[in-house]
């Protein structure tokens, strides 16, 4: 039961990012996005998903991992698309 609230709050909280990195990809447009709380993001995520590695935990390394890329994706195109670069 635990591996099912884990899985249906890893889904819920991961796709959350996804029209995030759309809308970013789509637009080319990162006005107003904060690259200092996306970076602290990460690191708190990545830190999430050592926990489930020693853990062992499925649904915490699958969303941790899923939930890093989209975060990665995100960092990369607002340093790719920042103005002030």
């Amino acid at each position: 039961m635990e591996d099912i609230i884990g899985y249906v709050a890893g889904t819920l909280t991961t796709i959350c990012f996804i029209p995030q990195a759309y809308k970013i990809i789509r637009d080319k447009n990162v006005e107003g996005i904060s690259l200092s709380m996306y970076i602290v993001f990460l690191c708190g995520v990545l830190s999430w998903l050592s926990y489930g590695i020693i853990l062992g935990n499925p649904p915490i390394i699958l969303f941790n991992s899923l939930t890093a890329v989209l975060t990665s994706v995100i960092i990369y195109n607002i340093l790719k698309y920042k103005k002030d670069a």
